[in-house]
């Protein structure tokens, strides 16, 4: 855990606001804050982070953006996450949550790959990363969906193959390595499965199926993840809004 106790500097505050949201979206992901448990006040995140009421609320806004918390004015923050695990937002684990059963995330892959060309298109600073493919399965076994990420290989996360991920939640795991997905894009098309995707997902090749790339970076600009991603178009829809509200 991170001990802060300097007050807030010129400079300082906007990664102060990112260091505790990442610690207390790890801890809320690891389930040290369970599903509507209420979290400590303003006051006292204030007192162990050593920071003002401000950043601390700023801190929570961006918690509240990610859907894992909720604040009601004069009672306080409570905790809105679910327990499915948690992608970079948007985040498929939402996406599971609509699907009104749960789901578990099936480690397929987790090794330490070299990859030059990966490196060069998102201007990462090592060409060291963690491959981790996971199939997610509904209660019956029912595969929905292959997820291909691709982290750089730093802190904690180099430790994944061997010590695996922190609270089973690789959104934890890359928070305790100060890789927290602040922006990004993504890409969704149709595509045909290839062969060894529909093994993993017990389907027939060229079985159509939604294909999403999403890349993000953290607030500073560094690479965090790329995640290709495989979803069953019958479990999964696209749902954007437009205009504005009235």
């Amino acid at each position: 855990m991170v001990e802060h106790t300097s007050p807030d500097r010129p400079g300082r505050t906007a990664l102060k606001r990112q260091e505790i949201a990442a610690e207390l979206r790890a801890e809320i992901v690891a389930g040290r804050y369970g599903n509507g448990a209420l979290l400590p006040g303003e006051n006292e995140l204030a007192q162990r982070f050593g920071v003002s009421r401000g950043t601390i609320r700023r801190a929570l806004g961006a918690l509240a953006d990610e859907d894992l918390i909720d604040t009601q004015t004069g009672v306080g923050s409570f905790v809105t996450f679910d327990g499915q695990p948690l992608g970079a937002e948007p985040s498929w684990g939402h996406a599971f949550a609509v699907l009104g059963a749960p789901v578990q995330a099936e480690i397929v892959r987790a090794q330490l790959v070299v990859d030059p060309e990966l490196a060069a298109s998102v201007s990462s600073a090592g060409m060291e990363f963690l491959a981790l493919d996971r199939v997610r399965r509904l209660a019956d076994g029912t595969p929905v969906s292959l997820e291909r990420s691709r982290v750089p290989a730093v802190g904690r996360i180099a430790d994944v193959p061997l010590d695996g991920l922190v609270g089973n939640s690789l959104t934890a795991t890359m928070a305790e390595a100060g890789l927290t997905s602040a922006r990004g894009e993504q890409w969704i098309a149709v595509a045909p499965l290839e062969p060894a995707d529909a093994e993993l997902l017990g389907r027939r090749p060229d079985d159509a199926f939604l294909h999403a790339v999403r890349i993000s970076y953290t607030a500073d600009g560094r690479f965090a993840e790329k995640v290709t991603s495989w979803l069953d178009p019958k479990r999964f829809r696209l749902h954007t809004k437009f205009g504005a509200a009235r």
